[in-house]
């Protein structure tokens, strides 16, 4: 219990919790957006997409900001999402085919890059950037400076969430009805977008490029075995987030060699499958529904 104790309160813990937990809520609050909009493989293809944009951000500056390197990923983010817009609008490729594209090339670029640097004298700093912790995560190294981005990125979520709740909630489930009603789909998407890369580039560093997507859609996919009201499910996926994070961190802090991030990961996986099962609206109750008609039939 004293090992408990000095963990749960220890500074080092107590840092990385703050910054996960920060990061799992509005994370996958934006997530629940982002699946009932059908781009849960866009946040994917986005997350390794980034990855580049943080070895060019260290190639023309040569320093460590979290600030700086997170502004790269944003930038290539958005770049990617606007090349697989791109090749729907003017090719014959299909969705799926663009996304597979885009994640393969961006990432590909990303390793290359960060291949040339560590073999280049003039990046001899490369290896001490810490660049390979945003492929995998590495909430451990989470510092100051990244809480304070996250917060911010938080505050700024919830600000376009309330402002834009209603249109996003209208174009998400009935893009007809929103577009007759006046909504700019545009402005919708551009929001929508705009959360999803903000987040997906701030959580590049403690959950990594090839796990961040599961961040913002494991929530959402649990939360939907509970409920189908769309306010329960932002409750429950946040809930679900945040208690994940704050486990993942602390067994990860008591188990040491055990990443940050992917044990998160592996607590939503198992919370997300046990609610699949066992859920309100899992294989379980699905079963005992279908036995319940069936028996239903006899008896008519």
């Amino acid at each position: 219990m004293a090992n408990l104790t000095q963990i749960l309160f220890s500074y080092d813990f107590l840092v990385v919790a703050i910054g996960t937990v920060l990061l799992a809520i509005p994370s996958a609050i934006v997530g629940c957006f982002s699946v009932y909009k059908g781009q849960s493989l866009m946040a994917d293809a986005v997350g390794h997409a980034s990855y580049p944009g943080v070895v060019v951000a260290f190639m023309l500056f040569s320093i460590r900001s979290s600030v700086i390197l997170t502004l790269g990923a944003a930038v290539f983010g958005i770049l990617a999402y606007l090349t697989i817009q791109l090749i729907r609008k003017h090719s014959v490729i299909d969705f799926d085919a663009a996304l597979a594209i885009v994640l393969t090339g961006f990432f590909g670029l990303g390793m290359v890059l960060k291949s040339y640097l560590q073999g280049n004298p003039l990046y001899m700093r490369a290896s001490q950037a810490g660049l390979k912790n945003y492929i995998f995560g590495s909430a451990a190294f989470i510092v100051k400076e990244d809480i304070i981005m996250i917060v911010i990125c938080a505050i700024i979520a919830i600000i376009l969430l309330v402002l834009f709740y209603k249109e996003l909630v209208a174009s998400i489930f009935d893009p007809q009805f929103a577009s007759a009603i006046g909504i700019s789909m545009p402005i919708v998407n551009t929001v929508l977008l705009l959360l999803m890369v903000m987040f997906i580039v701030v959580g590049l560093k403690s959950i990594g490029a090839v796990l961040i997507s599961s961040f913002l859609t494991m929530p959402c996919i649990c939360a939907n075995q509970h409920s189908r009201n769309l306010k329960q499910v932002l409750f429950i996926a946040g809930s679900m987030a945040g208690v994940s994070a704050f486990i993942g961190t602390f067994l990860s802090t008591a188990y040491s060699g055990i990443a940050t991030g992917p044990m998160v990961i592996i607590c939503m996986g198992i919370v997300t499958v046990l609610s699949m099962v066992f859920g309100k609206y899992g294989l379980v109750a699905q079963k005992r529904l279908g036995k319940d008609a069936k028996s239903c039939q006899k008896c008519c």
